[in-house]
């Protein structure tokens, strides 16, 4: 997914936890996409920065979308096993048929996507780095709008 284009919709999703949502829900707020498998240690290790920017930002919109990368990773009572060990508590996308993962072009865990008020995709990351290399943009992203830095 190429930056400074529009968010696809979230359709197609196997079970939604936490509350679902859609692309209007998320209009004219700032959102981080964030995929995540429950095979995924690097992601496990992410969860707990996840909620803390969830409580850090107040104004940011965060979605969880979780990418299984196994047969077994479907199985969707693992999938809320990890969702409350981990205390995520914004929505959570189960993508069993990667619908989302697909109309994002997404291919890794963990990945971020994050786009401004205006539904605009604003940065992209992945891999082990990935939450490190949000901070800036995140910043920019939350600034309040005709604020320049």
């Amino acid at each position: 997914m190429r930056l400074r284009t529009e968010m696809p919709a979230l359709t197609g999703i196997t079970e939604w936890v936490n509350g679902e949502v859609n692309k209007n829900d998320l209009a004219s707020k700032p959102v981080l996409i964030h995929f995540w498998s429950v095979s995924c240690g690097m992601c496990k290790e992410s969860l707990p920065e996840i909620n803390k920017m969830r409580e850090t930002y107040p104004d940011l919109q965060i979605v969880g979308i979780h990418m299984p990368r196994s047969q077994k990773d479907t199985d969707i009572s693992s999938v809320k096993e990890t969702i409350t060990k981990y205390e995520l508590k914004h929505p959570q996308g189960i993508d069993n048929e990667h619908n989302v993962v697909d109309s994002f072009e997404n291919e890794f865990v963990p990945a971020f996507y994050l786009f401004d008020h205006e539904g605009v995709l604003r940065h992209r990351s992945a891999g082990e780095k990935a939450l490190s290399m949000l901070k800036k943009p995140l910043e920019r992203v939350l600034q309040p709008e005709g604020a320049t830095s």
